[in-house]
């Protein structure tokens, strides 16, 4: 679906809804470098120590991590809510896992996009 980040009330950047997105619709991707478990706890520490303030490490299972802090999509700015409009699902593509963010209800236009979870929960709307 058709979205942009831009500045957002909640967390600085936040993904936007460029029209409406019904319920269930894919929206996005969440891509960047996988990585082994073991290299996404010392990247966490180096980005912790290093004072970049938001890492963006999302777990497709437990052996792999997505790490889109440096190499990664638009996706990312995808702020967390208690109330979210949409969830990642762990789907595969020609046998490959991927992260993929569907609507949970229908979200307008122009709304943001927000997680539930700290990892694995987003609303869109996206961030605002």
């Amino acid at each position: 679906k058709p979205v942009k980040f831009a500045r957002s009330a909640i967390h600085n950047w936040g993904l936007y809804a460029m029209e409406n997105i019904a319920m269930n619709d894919m929206i996005i991707e969440y891509v960047g470098e996988k990585l082994r478990q073991s290299v996404a706890d010392l990247r966490e520490r180096r980005y912790l120590k290093s004072g970049i303030g938001s890492s963006y490490l999302f777990r497709i299972d437990d052996n792999t991590v997505v790490d889109a802090t440096k190499k990664g999509g638009i996706a990312r700015f995808i702020n967390h809510s208690c109330m979210p409009n949409c969830t990642a699902k762990i789907i595969k593509v020609e046998g490959t896992k991927r992260i993929v963010i569907y609507a949970l209800r229908d979200i307008a236009m122009s709304k943001s996009a927000l997680f539930l979870r700290r990892i694995l929960s987003l609303d869109i709307g996206l961030r605002g």
